[in-house]
């Protein structure tokens, strides 16, 4: 029922804004900057089980992500692109485990509107350009769960040690959750089928052998980098062993304490994030988990040997412990995506083939035409009024955009649903816009990649600046190829120096060396906390202060 000429049109057009994202957008500050630049240096310092970031010891995240955009930037040179490129590829394995496992359970139609959904999500688009280990970490869960789910059903041992390989590179990503939510998934699934020999199988006994052969070489490295080294601080905190902290403190010590950062530990975060980062599909998921439970609890709590609750017991169990952590951000819960866009994807095979929820239809319609009709009027007015250097045509196109939306939506055409056609021309529509026009202007106003573009076309030494009084951009390290050193005192620089500073020091370094000149002056904005003020041009002044780099002799 869904053909594969729109199937391939979707993915198609996903996979387009995807590539236009990694090309055409720079990296942001924190993270992603933060990742390009530890794999940068670790390719220029030649170490790779002993990871810094800035000179400095790293331990915050598993040296995955590190090691294949380091490879990436190796063979094809230090770019932006280069370091996104691995996880762009285990994404798409993620959205294509996706289709696969949907369609193992449901069929290939409801397989279909899985990919789609899950690569049309907001929180996708958002990730395949701001790359975090997040990325990596959705592709290589969902691959995992579709080889497990497939294994359990067919007993190949080849799906088996696929399942536990890649679960491995999921914990060399982002720790124990990437065993944490399989394990939820399929636990919750034969607790339910009463399946209780599924429990007790000794081939996980290989399992386990799998992951730690795979977590070897960087439990080497964390052996070697803290174990014998004890007492390194990190964050201000002591380190006495770097294994425990991979195995106990970065996870499990978000609940106990021990952890480090605190932050939105309230229990609605994660629902509350998914307002815009499952768009255009949430007002479809909410109904849809909610008839998913509502099923089971008819069926007093048991399913059959056909159904499954791997996507809905791993969706509400995994949300449920990262709810509870102390320490919470947006992207935590993108994990479960592709479990979601399945639970999504059957409610609107239900809804719109099988007619299933027929008094649901035209409220949904109504609905999302009214939250769908404001998400084109914004970008429309994101196009025409935020940046004065937009291209004119550009709001243009996106008022036909909205045109074609209407036409659509009044058209009500049956070949495909019609909801499914507008959420879909929503999301690609908008994201277009985002990642060609939005998003590349509004890091103009990022001081890391500015500074270094700035560097670069002066063709000034970056040996001879420091930084003084201002932010520290991995940005700006990543995309100068150089880290700059920070200092502390201003009565440290030497005439022959250049410094990198906010514009308010500028009085300071004129006293102190008269003959100092201005070479750059740019904007520095922390791009991901955006603001009304900065995006009404009339005031974005007061929210955009300046940054300079001066040469202090003021000699060519």
């Amino acid at each position: 029922m869904v053909s594969n000429k729109f199937f391939y049109a979707v993915i198609g057009s996903c996979i387009v804004i995807y590539i236009i994202g990694i090309f055409a957008i720079p990296l942001m500050d924190i993270d992603a900057s933060q990742y390009a630049s530890i794999s940068r240096e670790m390719l220029e310092r030649d170490s790779f089980l002993q990871i810094f970031d800035q000179g400095q010891n790293y331990l915050d995240k598993p040296p995955l992500l590190f090691w294949l955009s380091a490879f990436s930037m190796h063979i094809l040179g230090v770019y932006d692109w280069a370091y996104r490129l691995p996880s762009l590829f285990v994404l798409l394995g993620g959205i294509y485990a996706t289709y696969q496992f949907a369609k193992m359970y449901y069929g290939d139609a409801i397989g279909k509107l899985s990919a789609m959904v899950l690569a049309s999500s907001q929180a996708v688009f958002l990730i395949s350009h701001d790359v975090r280990t997040d990325t990596m970490l959705m592709g290589w869960v969902m691959l995992s769960i579709w080889q497990l789910a497939v294994w359990f059903k067919h007993q190949r041992w080849a799906n088996f040690v696929l399942a536990f390989i890649f679960i491995g590179c999921g914990l060399m990503t982002k720790g124990p959750i990437a065993l944490m939510v399989p394990g939820l998934a399929f636990a919750s699934h034969f607790l339910i089928q009463r399946n209780w020999k599924q429990f007790f199988r000794w081939e996980y006994i290989v399992g386990i052998l799998i992951i730690g052969i795979i977590l070897l070489p960087m439990c080497m490295g964390l052996y070697q980098q803290y174990d014998l080294q004890p007492g390194k601080l990190i964050n201000g905190r002591p380190i006495e062993s770097g294994l425990r902290f991979y195995f106990w403190t970065q996870s499990f010590g978000r609940y106990t304490g021990e952890n480090f950062y605190h932050e939105m530990s309230h229990f609605t975060f994660l629902l509350e994030n998914m307002f815009w980062s499952f768009l255009p599909w949430i007002f479809f998921f909410l109904p849809a988990l909610f008839f998913a439970i509502k099923a089971l609890i008819k069926q007093q709590l048991r399913i059959t040997n056909e159904q499954e609750f791997i996507t809905t017991g791993g969706f509400i169990l995994t949300y449920l412990i990262l709810a509870r952590s102390q320490a919470q951000l947006p992207h935590y819960i993108f994990v479960v995506y592709p479990l979601a866009s399945v639970i999504t994807a059957k409610f609107l095979y239900d809804l719109f083939y099988l007619k299933k929820w027929v008094k649901w239809e035209k409220g949904l319609y109504y609905f999302h035409l009214f939250i769908w009709g404001l998400l084109w009027i914004a970008i429309i007015a994101i196009t025409s009024l935020v940046f004065e250097e937009v291209s004119k045509i550009v709001p243009v196109m996106a008022i036909v955009g909205l045109g074609i939306f209407i036409w659509v939506a009044a058209k009500k055409t049956a070949l495909i649903p019609t909801q499914l056609v507008m959420a879909l021309m929503t999301s690609i529509g908008v994201n277009i816009f985002l990642s060609t026009t939005f998003y590349p202007n509004l890091l103009k106003f990022q001081m890391g990649n500015d500074a270094a573009k700035a560097i670069k076309e002066k063709r000034l030494n970056v040996k001879e600046i420091n930084l003084y009084g201002i932010h520290n951009s991995n940005a700006l390290h990543f995309y100068s190829k150089h880290i700059f050193p920070y200092k502390s005192n201003k009565l440290l620089f030497k005439p022959q120096d250049k410094v990198l500073t906010s514009k308010d020091s500028v009085a300071v370094f004129k006293y102190l060396f008269p003959s100092a000149t201005l070479v750059h002056e740019g904007n520095q904005f922390a791009v991901s906390l955006l603001t009304i003020q900065f995006l009404n041009p009339a005031t974005r002044g007061t929210e955009t202060p300046k940054y300079v780099i001066l040469d202090l002799d003021g000699k060519p």
